[in-house]
C-alpha cells in the first residue's frame, strides 16, 4: 500500500494492491478508512509485470476479504518475451508501451477476430450484465436493444461512474508503476469516474462563498520548515490571510505553495478545488477545518442544522462560548485519525540540559506529522516519554532528530506498553485530612471499582447513597471524575494504562473550605488504593502477522512460531510456490523477528505486522514481564 497518505488529499481513495501479494493488512485498514468518510475507490494491480503476480488472485481477495464488488476494466496480457499489455474490456482494444521511453507514450490497437477478441467479448458481456443490475438507466437501455453487443462504450463508462461515486461498485485496474505501464490509464480512470469535488462536497455549501478547507497531512521541510496540507473545499486562500481551525486557534499563513509533483510553486492565493501548502501554521493539526473567523463557523453550522432537520429542536450556538459549543464531533466541522494505542515507549533525554527546550519544540513538531508518535511526561521519573508503534518506528524518531533537527538524543531500553485491568470489583473508602496554610482540608470519599467498557465513572444509585450524591455540586462531581479517572492512567503492577474498569462513586464527604485540588487528589488517591489492594493482571498488545514464504520454508517458519506462543489462524495457497501465513503473536516474542525470519528463510519471506488489540496473559510469562518492566531482566 503506497497511497494511504493522500487518503484525505482527493475526492475519492486509489487503493495499490500489490499483485504479488493481493490484499495485505494495510490495504484493509485504508479500506475500512475509506468506509468510514464514505470516499469512493478505485483500485489498481501493480507489479503485474512479475512473473508470479497473479490478477485473478488480487480480484477474489477484493471479494473474499474487503467484502468489495470489484469491476474488472483490464486484464494483462504477456506476449511470448513476458513483457506486460493490457487488454481493455471496455473498448476492447489491446494497449502497449514503450519501453525505450520508458513508458511515456503507448499504442493502442483494434483486435481482429481471433480467440483473445472472443474472450474480450465475454469479458465486455459480463461486466455489462453486472453493471445493469446496478444502474437503472443502463439496464433500459439493455433491456431495450436486447442485446449487449449495441451498447456503447460511452454508456458503459456513464454507467461505471455512477455506481462507483454510490460506492456499489469498486473498477479495478492494473500495471507496472516502476515501468510507467498502466498510469495513463490510471490517471484517466480518475478523472472518469472518482466524483469531482463539486459532486462530493455538497454538504459544504454551508459555508457559502466564505472560505472552509480541510488539513489532512502536515510534512517537514528542511528549508521551509512545517509545511501544512490543505484541501481547499470552499472560498478563496490568500498569502497573509489570518485563518482560524475550528478547535478556536487563529493563525496567519505567511506563504502558498502549489504542489506540482515533488516541486513547490510560490503562489499568491489558491481558489476552491485545489491542494494549498501553507507554511507559517504553527498550531493546526491533521483534522483541523480551517475557516476565517468565528462567525463564519458558526453560522455555517447554524445552516446546516438547518438543512438537516428544520423540525429539530435548534442548537443555540450564538452563546458566549463560540465554538466551544460547536458539534466537532461531526465529519464537516473536523475529523480526528483514528490511530492505535502504542505498543512501545522508552525514555528520551537531550544529550546537555541547553537543549531540553529544543528537544521538546522538535518532539512537538514531529507529532504534528505523526499523529502516532505520543509524548508525555512521567512526572514520577521525572523522564519525557515516548510511545510508538515499533522499534522501527522508535529509531526512525531519532534519526529524524539528528538529520532535520541537529539534536543527538539518547533513547532509553524499548518498554512494552502493558495495559491493566481489575481481577475482581473492589471498594474502599479514603479519609483525609490537612492543614493547608492555615485551612483545614477534608476529604472523606468511598469508591468502587468494576469491570465495565463503556463507562470510565458513574454514581452508584442504591437509596443509601442518592440522597447524598443529588446534594452534590456538579462542579465537585467534575472535579472528583477528573481526579479519578486520571488515577487509571498508571496502573499498580507496572504502571501500564487500567482499562475495562468503571470507578463508581458511592460517598463524599467535602468539609467547608477544601479546595478543589485536594479533593481531586483524594479522588485519585482513593483509586489507587482500591487498584493496590485488590491486585490487577496485565493485558500484552498482540500482533497481527502475515508472512509469504516459499513452501519449502513453511515448516520452519511455524516452528519458530510456536515458540514464540503464536496463534497460527490459518495457512493458505499464495500461486504454485508460496504459501500465506496468518498469524496473532504477543509483542512480546517478536522482538527483532524480522531478522529472525529473513534467517530461517534465507531471505525468502516477507511479512507485515500490525496491532490488533490487547489479551491476558498467563502467571508465568505475567510475572517475567513485571521483572523486565522493573528493570530486574
Amino acid at each position: 500500500m503506497e497511497v494511504e497518505q493522500s487518503l484525505y488529499a482527493v475526492d475519492g481513495v486509489i487503493i495499490v494492491l500489490d499483485g504479488t501479494a493481493g490484499v495485505e493488512a494495510q490495504t484493509v485498514t485504508v479500506w475500512t478508512q475509506a468506509d468510514k468518510h464514505n470516499l469512493p475507490r478505485l483500485v489498481f494491480v501493480n507489479k503485474m509485470d512479475r512473473p508470479d503476480a497473479n490478477f485473478d488472485k488480487c480480484v477474489d481477495d477484493l471479494k473474499a476479504k474487503l467484502d468489495a464488488k470489484p469491476i474488472c476494466m483490464q486484464i494483462p496480457a504477456k506476449n511470448i518475451d513476458g513483457q506486460l499489455g493490457i487488454y481493455d474490456v471496455i473498448t476492447m482494444e489491446l494497449l502497449t508501451w514503450q519501453q525505450k521511453d520508458l513508458g511515456r507514450t503507448y499504442n493502442k490497437v483494434k483486435l481482429e477476430a481471433s480467440d483473445e477478441l472472443r474472450q474480450l467479448q465475454d469479458k465486455r458481456n459480463e461486466l455489462i450484465d453486472e453493471l445493469s443490475g446496478i444502474d437503472d438507466e443502463l439496464a433500459e437501455v439493455v433491456i431495450s436493444t436486447e442485446r449487449f453487443d449495441n451498447i456503447s462504450s460511452e454508456l458503459i463508462v456513464q454507467a461505471l461512474r455512477r455506481a462507483t461515486c454510490s460506492q456499489k461498485v469498486v473498477p479495478v485496474l492494473l500495471g507496472s508503476a516502476y515501468k510507467n505501464i498502466g498510469i495513463q490509464c490510471l490517471m484517466d480512470a480518475v478523472n472518469a469516474y472518482l466524483p469531482t469535488p463539486a459532486e462530493r462536497n455538497q454538504i459544504y455549501n454551508c459555508f457559502g462563498n466564505d472560505l472552509a478547507g480541510k488539513v489532512f497531512k502536515i510534512v517537514h521541510d528542511k528549508q521551509r520548515g512545517p509545511l501544512t496540507l490543505v484541501r481547499l473545499i470552499r472560498g478563496e486562500l490568500k498569502r497573509g490571510m489570518r485563518v482560524l481551525c475550528s478547535r478556536g486557534q487563529a493563525e496567519v499563513i505567511t506563504k502558498i505553495y502549489e504542489p506540482l509533483a515533488d516541486e513547490y510553486r510560490e503562489v499568491n492565493s489558491i481558489q476552491a478545488g485545489d491542494v494549498a501548502i501553507c507554511s507559517g501554521l504553527k498550531s493546526t493539526v491533521t483534522g483541523d477545518l480551517l475557516t476565517t473567523s468565528h462567525t463564519s463557523l458558526k453560522n455555517a453550522q447554524k445552516r446546516f442544522l438547518q438543512s438537516q432537520d428544520s423540525t429539530a429542536p435548534q442548537k443555540d450556538v450564538d452563546n458566549d462560548d463560540g465554538a466551544d459549543e460547536l458539534d466537532v464531533s461531526h465529519g464537516l466541522f473536523s475529523f480526528e485519525p483514528k490511530i492505535p494505542d502504542a505498543v512501545y515507549f522508552c525514555s528520551i533525554e537531550p544529550p546537555s540540559i541547553s537543549s531540553q527546550t529544543a528537544m521538546e519544540q522538535a518532539l512537538k513538531q514531529l507529532q504534528r506529522e505523526d499523529p502516532s508518535l505520543r509524548v508525555s511526561y512521567d512526572s514520577v521519573t521525572g523522564q519525557t516519554v515516548l510511545g510508538g508503534m515499533g522499534e522501527l518506528h522508535m529509531d526512525i524518531v531519532k534519526s529524524r532528530l539528528l538529520t532535520e533537527y541537529k539534536i543527538d538524543v539518547d533513547l532509553g531500553p524499548l518498554q512494552i506498553a502493558y495495559k491493566e485491568t481489575i481481577e475482581a470489583p473492589a471498594i474502599t473508602t479514603l479519609s483525609v485530612e490537612k492543614e493547608i496554610a492555615g485551612s483545614k482540608q477534608n476529604v472523606n470519599i468511598t469508591l468502587e471499582v468494576v469491570n465495565n467498557q463503556t463507562e470510565l465513572f458513574s454514581l452508584d444509585k442504591s437509596p443509601e447513597n442518592l440522597p447524598n450524591l443529588n446534594a452534590l455540586r456538579p462542579r465537585l462531581l467534575q472535579v472528583v471524575r477528573k481526579g479519578a479517572t486520571a488515577a487509571l492512567e498508571r496502573g499498580p503492577r507496572v504502571g501500564g494504562q487500567v482499562v475495562d474498569t468503571q470507578i463508581r462513586l458511592h460517598n463524599i464527604t467535602v468539609g467547608r473550605g477544601t479546595a478543589d485540588s485536594f479533593v481531586m487528589a483524594a479522588a485519585a488517591q482513593c483509586v489507587q488504593k482500591v487498584l493496590t489492594t485488590s491486585g490487577t493482571r496485565l493485558l500484552e498488545p498482540i500482533m497481527s502477522i502475515q508472512i509469504v514464504a516459499p513452501n519449502e520454508r513453511i515448516s520452519g517458519i511455524i516452528a519458530d512460531l510456536s515458540r514464540r506462543r503464536a496463534i497460527i489462524k490459518d495457512v493458505a495457497p499464495k500461486g504454485d510456490r508460496n504459501k500465506l501465513i496468518f498469524v496473532n503473536a504477543p509483542l512480546a516474542e517478536l522482538s527483532g523477528y524480522s531478522s529472525a525470519l529473513r534467517t530461517i528463510s534465507s531471505g525468502t519471506a516477507s511479512m507485515t505486522m500490525q496491532p490488533c488489540g490487547f489479551s491476558e496473559i498467563n502467571p508465568l510469562d505475567e510475572a517475567i514481564a513485571v521483572r523486565r518492566a522493573q528493570g530486574l531482566e
